[in-house]
C-alpha cells in the first residue's frame, strides 16, 4: 500500500493548505480529487479560491460521489489529495447512498493503493449536539468515517489555528 495520510481539523484551520504542501512534497506533480460541488455562488467562490492557490503541477479530478473509482483510476500516476471527505459524505447522504457501505468501499480501496493518498476531512464532533436528525446522522457518520480512515492511514494530523500537530 502507498503512504496514506489523514488531515483533520475545524473550519479554516489550515488543513487544505497543509495538505497541498504535503502532497507536493511527495512528487513533482500531484492530483487533486475534489469532492465539492458548486450549488451556490458562495461555494463556487470557495472552489475558485482553492483552484487559484494551486499551480500548474496539479491536475484536478472532480468526483463528488465515486471516490473509490477516482482513486483506483488515478493510482500510480502521482500523489493524490482528496479534499474533502466530509463534503463527499454529505454528497453521499443527500444522494441516498449508504455511508457505511461507501466507507467500507473506501477503506478497502485505500488498502490497494500504490501511490500516496492524502485525505482532508473536517472534525465535526466537537460542537453541540445538532437539533435535527439529519444533522445528527451526518455528525455521527462523519465521526465513523474519520475513525475508519484514520485507522487505515499511516499518519494522522490535526490542524489547529494553522498549526499542524502529528497525532499518529
Amino acid at each position: 500500500m502507498g503512504k496514506s495520510i489523514l488531515i483533520t481539523g475545524g473550519a479554516r484551520s489550515g488543513k487544505s493548505t497543509f495538505a497541498e504542501r504535503m502532497t507536493l512534497a511527495l512528487g513533482s506533480s500531484a492530483i487533486y480529487i475534489a469532492t465539492a460541488e458548486a450549488h451556490d455562488g458562495e461555494m463556487a467562490q470557495r472552489i475558485a479560491q482553492h483552484q487559484a492557490r494551486r499551480g500548474p503541477e496539479w491536475r484536478t479530478i472532480a468526483e463528488p460521489l465515486d471516490l473509490c473509482r477516482a482513486l483506483t483510476e488515478s493510482d500510480g500516476q502521482a500523489p493524490r489529495l482528496v479534499d474533502c471527505l466530509t463534503l463527499w459524505l454529505s454528497n453521499l447522504m443527500l444522494s441516498g447512498r449508504d455511508p457505511q457501505a461507501e466507507t467500507d468501499r473506501l477503506v478497502t480501496t485505500l488498502a490497494r493503493q500504490s501511490a500516496p493518498v492524502i485525505f482532508v476531512t473536517n472534525e465535526v464532533g466537537a460542537g453541540i449536539v445538532p437539533d435535527n436528525k439529519l444533522a445528527r446522522d451526518y455528525r455521527d457518520a462523519s465521526g465513523i468515517l474519520n475513525q475508519r480512515v484514520a485507522t487505515a492511514c499511516d499518519e494522522l494530523w490535526l490542524c489547529v489555528a494553522g498549526h499542524p500537530l502529528k497525532v499518529k
